[in-house]
């Protein structure tokens, strides 16, 4: 009962943001646009893409080396994989299914499902300061045409940038904490059982130290900067990605521009709709009507667009993976429902 009641506000969530997507807006003239769109451009777009992925897994085997390096084929693989569930299953589906799937194909102890999924939480971090890192060099040093019709919410996203940065920095310095002594931590979290039933308890110890030994990487400052420092490739590539859908479209979108734009479509990628649809949609629209001047049909034909080309790839190579794998759709979506905190899929 409950899981339909959560598909349904998904559905009303991903219907209502579509129906602001495309409200004032002439589908025969977003079709134009998109007939008209530069193929050139296109498939640059689509080539970083690709090389997003590429870097993603690179960077996620260097934050899971301290637990043991997995091979880079089954870090793709397993990321490749991830994406496709998020794009098919709602609430970021990928985020549980891709660590499963890593621990799956390593078969190492020291790389559990729970360590490698901690690995994730910090990944989602190291993004988020890494992205508004980049804002903040578009909002200083790029002098961004302000108008009296944006100011307003130009000033706004400035504000939610820097309170998003203050949050990341904090909730990073709670995990330099848990993961400073992940056997300590398990201990703790023993001590529990005398007030709580022992097996319950027993249970949370042993994900809490998994869970802390897969903070390795925050363990040692030198570490962490590298692993930052790795994030800024990655969201150069996509946004030139982002940067590359906006000129084949036309619309007057500078490289730095797209530091604004990928702020905005973090937002609209964490909203729980399959795939992203209907946020990434919204708020890609929003970004470049509101700061760039573009017109509606354009900015709703390079958002069609654009999301196609950031979904299909990870969800064609993910599928292709699982399905070697002998994993679909099915298969994912009991692992992300019923998944044991160590990562193993609960047997029906």
């Amino acid at each position: 009962m409950r899981s339909h009641i959560r598909t349904l506000i998904v559905i009303a969530l991903a219907a209502g943001l579509l129906a602001l997507f495309l409200y004032n807006v002439d589908l025969r003239g977003v079709v134009s646009q998109i007939i008209h769109a530069s193929p050139i451009w296109l498939i640059l777009s689509l080539a970083m893409t690709f090389l997003s992925l590429v870097v993603r897994a690179w960077r996620w085997q260097y934050l899971l080396a301290p637990m043991g390096t997995p091979s880079f084929s089954n870090a793709f693989q397993a990321t490749a994989v991830g994406f496709a569930a998020s794009a098919v299953l709602p609430a970021r589906a990928g985020e549980v299914i891709r660590p499963y799937f890593l621990a799956r194909r390593e078969r190492r102890p020291s790389l559990s499902a729970t360590s490698a999924f901690a690995t994730i939480i910090l990944e989602r971090l190291l993004d988020m300061l890494a992205v508004l890192v980049l804002l903040a060099v578009y909002v200083f040093f790029f002098r961004p045409v302000v108008t009296e019709s944006n100011a307003t919410a130009f000033q706004a996203v400035k504000w939610a940038g820097a309170t998003a940065g203050l949050g990341a920095m904090s909730v990073l310095v709670v995990l330099f904490v848990l993961a400073g002594n992940p056997a300590r931590l398990g201990q703790t979290m023993a001590r529990l059982g005398r007030v709580l039933p022992s097996a319950f308890v027993k249970l949370l110890a042993q994900v809490a130290e998994k869970f802390a030994s897969g903070l390795a990487v925050v363990r040692s400052p030198g570490r962490l900067i590298v692993a930052l420092i790795l994030s800024f490739p990655l969201w150069l590539v996509i946004g030139a990605g982002t940067w590359a859908a906006s000129i084949a479209f036309h619309l007057a979108v500078p490289f730095a521009g797209s530091f604004l734009l990928i702020a905005l479509l973090v937002v609209g990628v964490a909203l729980p709709t399959p795939g992203a649809v209907g946020g990434f949609h919204a708020m890609f629209k929003y970004g470049v009507t509101t700061f760039f001047g573009a017109s509606d049909d354009a900015a709703v034909g390079a958002a069609i667009v654009l999301h196609l080309m950031t979904v299909a790839p990870s969800l064609l190579l993910g599928l292709l993976f699982a399905a070697q794998e002998g994993l679909n759709i099915s298969g994912m979506r009991e692992i992300a429902d019923h998944s044991q905190p160590d990562g193993t899929p609960v047997k029906s």
